[in-house]
């Protein structure tokens, strides 16, 4: 999967964020990966959740996984992130090899690919403050002094539309909405000054009327960062407006990929058919512009 280097490079000059001395944006490459698991009890019989799956992830670039519950979606992205290992095959960000670290390796990897959960209630600490959810990753990712993690942790509310942050960051999870919940996580996610985002249905566990804002944030990150996004989803319809391209999962196998365009109005496998004929309504693929919101104007 490759991104127009030269769009990429148009977009990062228009946004006016060069990028610090000595940080270099990796490729995410995806080489013949497996992931096999044994039956609970120990048995011999092997359930193939991911199988043989390689593509790549140019830097910029934004890409969807889309597929049915079960198709594997989750597994893989596991496996980008190094929460788990491939069966065979290799997963390379840049020249790091990520199915070979552990410890401090990890934890630097998670500096620069973070993940956006898809229950934003799950995903945050109960008894923590909104202030100090966001302000840890400072700390630990980045080193950041208390203070200054303090008013880092303010910027990224305000960046995630939790405005004015004082008025949200002494709250406990429990007193957000859901749609505000998941900016939390959004907005922790960016915390590390990630270059690549892994969200993983984001906006599946949302009302119709939030997913919009949520989308319509994605994309600006997208756009204002230079982030590349890997976008997890069977929602068809959000992959029109968030992505470059589109990858089809069934079964652990990638079955069609191309650009997202294309795959949604021309799609050539039968199962992509088979999603796309189960949108409530499929005209919108063709009203819908790449990265503009649904409703969010």
């Amino acid at each position: 999967m490759r991104a127009d280097p030269a769009a990429h490079e148009r977009s990062r000059e228009a946004v006016h964020r060069p990028e610090p001395p000595g940080r270099v944006t990796p490729r995410l490459v995806v080489e013949h990966v497996s992931k096999d698991y044994r039956s609970r009890r120990g048995g011999r019989r092997l359930t193939r959740a991911v199988d043989d799956v390689s593509f790549v992830i140019e830097p910029g670039a934004s890409v969807a996984l889309v597929g049915a519950s079960g198709s594997g979606k989750s597994t893989l992205a596991k496996l980008i992130t190094g929460s788990e290992r491939p069966t065979r095959g290799r997963v390379r960000f840049g020249e790091t090899a990520v199915e070979r670290l552990h410890g401090a390796g990890l934890r630097r990897l998670h500096g620069q690919v973070q993940f956006v959960f898809q229950d934003p209630y799950g995903a945050l600490n109960p008894v923590h403050t909104i202030a100090y959810s966001l302000s840890r990753p400072c700390v630990n990712y980045l080193g950041l002094p208390h203070s200054e993690a303090e008013r880092r942790a303010e910027e990224l509310m305000e960046r995630v539309g939790l405005s004015p942050a004082r008025q949200f960051a002494e709250k406990l999870p429990h007193q957000l909405s859901g749609g505000q919940r998941q900016r939390v996580v959004i907005a922790r996610a960016l915390a590390s000054d990630p270059v690549l985002l892994v969200a993983d249905e984001p906006v599946s566990m949302l009302d119709v009327s939030l997913r919009a804002g949520i989308l319509k944030l994605l994309a600006g990150l997208r756009r204002d960062r230079g982030l590349s996004l890997l976008y997890i989803t069977h929602d068809l319809l959000s992959a029109r407006v968030l992505t470059d391209e589109v990858l089809v999962m069934q079964s652990g196998r990638i079955v069609e990929r191309g650009p997202t365009k294309q795959v949604l109005q021309h799609p050539s496998d039968a199962y992509t058919v088979k999603l796309l004929d189960a949108l409530p309504n499929p005209a919108a693929l063709g009203a819908i512009q790449p990265g503009a919101a649904p409703g969010a104007g």
